[in-house]
């Protein structure tokens, strides 16, 4: 069983913008990249997970994945997730990836469980597992086997449109639920539900490493 994590991530220096009435440009800078090294370690902590994909247009980010020991593709072409992912997915289906794991690189609350439950879930063929978010709008976290069985299509409402493309090929669909999966920190009420569920108190907004 050969299962890839996927990683998308941004410039460190453009991520975060929805966060500028409450943090510095520094300070959104350095979330990003704590999130990005987090998400990172978690998914290396995972023995099931063949290897650690990231993809980005950002050379900082690049050399930062490398460092942390992972795989990374240089992102070409127009800024868009969707076929950023597409490409990446493409290059695991060329090592022989029979599955492949979708994770933003912005959850802070993300664990070894999560991942080991997803893969769980995911075992059959032409199976789609998805963890949403609190709102039931975003993807914050999909397994799909095999790659490459249904397009990407992140953005507002990808939820329902990833259920819809799964459903349309066939394919098993099952929801994994979790409170950790279903938050990322994209704007100043996710900031606040994060400060809620950790107890973290302001102005200590940045998540430790530790899996």
């Amino acid at each position: 069983m050969s299962i890839w994590a996927i990683i998308p991530v941004k410039p460190f220096s453009r991520a975060k913008s929805r966060l500028a009435e409450v943090l510095s440009p520094q300070e959104r800078e350095q979330l990003a990249e704590s999130l990005f090294r987090r998400v990172v370690t978690v998914v290396k902590a995972v023995p099931a997970i063949a290897g650690t994909l990231v993809i980005s247009r950002d050379t900082r980010v690049l050399s930062l994945a490398r460092d942390l020991g992972v795989n990374t593709v240089q992102e070409g072409g127009t800024l868009e997730l969707n076929n950023a992912l597409m490409r990446a997915t493409q290059v695991v289906k060329g090592w022989r990836g029979e599955a492949v794991l979708i994770l933003p690189a912005d959850l802070p609350l993300i664990a070894a469980a999560d991942v080991t439950g997803m893969i769980a879930l995911g075992m059959e063929d032409h199976s789609v597992v998805i963890a949403t978010d609190f709102h039931d709008d975003g993807t914050n976290a999909m397994l799909i086997r095999p790659p490459g069985l249904i397009p990407y299509a992140y953005g507002t409402g990808s939820y329902a449109r990833h259920c819809a493309l799964a459903g349309e090929v066939g394919a098993t669909v099952k929801i994994y639920q979790s409170e950790r999966l279903a938050l990322d920190i994209d704007t100043p009420s996710d900031l606040e539900d994060y400060y809620r569920l950790t107890g973290v108190t302001k102005g200590q907004v940045f998540p430790t490493s530790t899996p």
